[in-house]
C-alpha cells in the first residue's frame, strides 16, 4: 500500500486513504480472476502475458487483463460458467461494494451476474493484511469446454 485516496478492486474505484501499490492499476482481484481464467486452459498467469518489466503495461486498467484472459479461453472453445474471487482485507469494507463488484466483473466477462461470486474476510490482524499493508485475493474459474473428436469436430 502507499499513500492515495482509493484502491481499485474488481474494477471499482473504492474511496480508501491507501491505494494498492503496483505496476498497472494493482486491481488484485482483477489480478486473481485473470490468473485463475488462464489456469482452465494452462496458459500461465497473468505475469507471462503482461509483465512487470513492459512499460506498456504502467498504469494499465485491470479490465484489460482479465478480457485478455476471457479471450483465451473463448478461443479455447470455452464457456465461462463461474468467476468467483475472495477479497481478504482488514479495510476496506467490501460489504457494501459487494454488488457493484459483482456487476462490474459480470460486464467485463460478458456473462450473467449470478454467475459471479465475490466475497470477503478479514485476515484478523495477522500478516501483511492484517496490518493493512495490502489486500490479498483468492479466485477460481470454472469453464465448460466443448468435447471435440480426432477431427476438431464436436463429438
Amino acid at each position: 500500500m502507499e499513500p492515495g485516496d482509493h484502491v481499485v478492486l474488481c474494477g471499482i474505484s473504492i474511496p480508501h486513504h491507501q491505494r494498492l501499490k503496483g505496476h498497472s492499476d494493482a486491481d488484485v482481484g482483477l489480478h486473481a480472476l485473470t490468473d485463475a481464467l488462464l489456469g482452465t486452459i494452462g496458459a500461465g498467469d497473468i505475469g507471462s502475458h503482461f509483465p512487470p518489466s513492459d512499460p506498456q503495461w504502467r498504469g494499465a486498467s485491470s479490465d484489460r487483463f482479465l478480457q485478455h484472459a476471457l479471450e483465451l479461453v473463448r478461443n479455447a472453445g470455452g464457456m465461462i460458467t463461474n468467476l468467483d474471487v475472495s477479497l481478504i482485507c482488514e479495510a476496506p469494507k467490501i460489504g457494501p461494494h459487494r454488488d457493484t463488484m459483482r456487476a462490474r466483473i459480470a460486464e467485463i466477462a460478458g456473462v450473467e451476474s449470478f454467475r459471479v461470486s465475490v466475497k470477503a474476510t478479514t485476515n484478523e490482524g495477522i500478516g501483511f493484511v492484517g496490518r493493512e499493508e495490502g489486500i490479498a485475493a483468492i479466485a477460481t474459474a470454472t469453464a465448460v469446454f466443448m468435447p471435440t473428436g480426432a477431427n476438431g469436430d464436436a463429438d
